[in-house]
């Protein structure tokens, strides 16, 4: 039996599902043999406001990709996103005493709930979603890596916890569930992306991936192959669109189309919409500035900043980022397709789930949340021959 793996992204305008199988030979770990989209309803800034309208948009995305595949869906991982997502950072301390003081698997866990409970004051009406080890010390002194093996008398841990509201968790769980199919997991959406649209590379020498939706701009920071910071800002490209049709006086849709230079002959000037949405970009990349300036990281991630989602189409967007960050820019593409494909990164967070879904099932559900990270796009930058309509 064909062994599928299904990721579904839930955006604020568009769901998306991808739906992908084991490739003919290992060179092609995974192929996408189907997808779908739809118009998102009831959604709004990356969370529910109609579960009923929201499971219609789930279920319509599911059958087109189900139907194009020709399979059927039982199970998916889902991607998170939106204004609930939020990053606490966290630590704690265990005794190593009850393991004879050797640092165990065991002794491990320990430490990361340990370092949850510690966080709790600040959990309310809140879900971790992922617990990220930033760095261990064994008897005081760091450890590069994991410190399974190691011997001291006390194991401490300093972690990224990733957190969602808890009633935005349940409410998208519901509407895919309301939809017919089993929730097999969650995961941050910008965790998601960055697993098929940034290399091992760049995550070890530092870089941010900024994802610019429609109404959320999210950015990830990774170093030293680790994601050190998540956050999610309530502004997104349609913010480009609404100031186009105040300036222009013209309908919310034209104002869509000129964005994305959808029109022909206007007589609306160039330079004009250029300023406009060259205005606007900058906004939302001095945001990501500042983020950065907070956690000590301006100017000092060489791999630059990676643009993905619908915004990353915009011309200037790499130029921009560029001029107001101040370090190297790029729009971002799934492993090394080009252009021409016709596949673009606002795939990124499902295709990204399917590959969450076929290391965990490779490695027999030990991978963790970090070795998949770690290693998912270097296996998949051959993976993908193209995006079914």
């Amino acid at each position: 039996m064909q062994r599928i793996y299904t990721g579904i992204d839930i955006g604020t305008y568009h769901v998306k599902v991808v739906i992908a199988t084991l490739g003919e030979n290992p060179e092609l770990p995974l192929s996408i043999i189907g997808t779908g989209t739809s118009a998102s309803r009831g959604m709004r800034r990356g969370y529910i406001i109609d579960t009923k309208e929201a499971t219609k948009s789930i279920r319509e995305a599911l059958s087109r990709a189900a139907g194009a595949a020709k399979v059927k869906v039982r199970g998916a991982r889902v991607g998170l996103g939106g204004i609930g997502l939020e990053e606490i950072r966290s630590s704690a301390e265990v005794a190593l005493t009850a393991s004879g003081g050797i640092v165990t698997e065991r002794e491990i866990e320990r430490a990361l709930r340990e370092s949850e409970k510690r966080a709790s004051p600040k959990l309310t009406n809140r879900t971790v979603i992922h617990c990220i080890p930033l760095e261990y010390r064994v008897g005081g002194a760091k450890v590069f890596g994991k410190p399974l093996g190691l011997q001291g008398t006390k194991l401490a841990v300093d972690t990224l916890l990733i957190t969602m509201l808890s009633q935005h968790q349940d409410d998208i769980i519901d509407a895919v569930e309301a939809a017919g199919i089993e929730v097999e997991g969650v995961m941050a959406s910008p965790l998601a992306a960055s697993l098929v649209t940034l290399t091992k590379q760049q995550k070890t020498a530092g870089v941010v991936l900024a994802n610019i939706g429609s109404e959320t701009l999210s950015v990830v920071v990774f170093e030293e192959d680790t994601p050190i910071s998540l956050k999610v800002f309530p502004t997104g490209s349609s913010a480009i669109t609404e100031s186009i049709a105040l300036s222009f006086k013209i309908p919310l849709s034209e104002a869509e189309s000129l964005k994305r230079g959808g029109v022909t002959g206007s007589d609306i000037p160039e330079r004009r919409m250029s300023a406009i949405i060259g205005t606007q970009l900058k906004e939302m990349y001095m945001l990501i500035n500042a983020h950065l300036k907070s956690i000590g990281r301006h100017r000092l991630l060489p791999a630059g900043i990676v643009i993905t989602g619908g915004g990353s189409g915009l011309t200037s967007a790499a130029e921009i980022a560029r001029a107001v960050l101040q370090l190297p820019s790029q729009v971002s593409q799934i492993g090394h397709l080009p252009r021409s494909s016709g596949v673009d990164a606002t795939w990124a967070v499902a295709y990204g789930l399917c590959r969450w879904a076929y290391a965990e099932d490779t490695s027999g559900r030990s991978h963790t949340l970090i070795g998949v990270l770690s290693d998912g796009w270097d296996s998949l930058k051959q993976g993908l021959r193209s995006l079914l309509p």
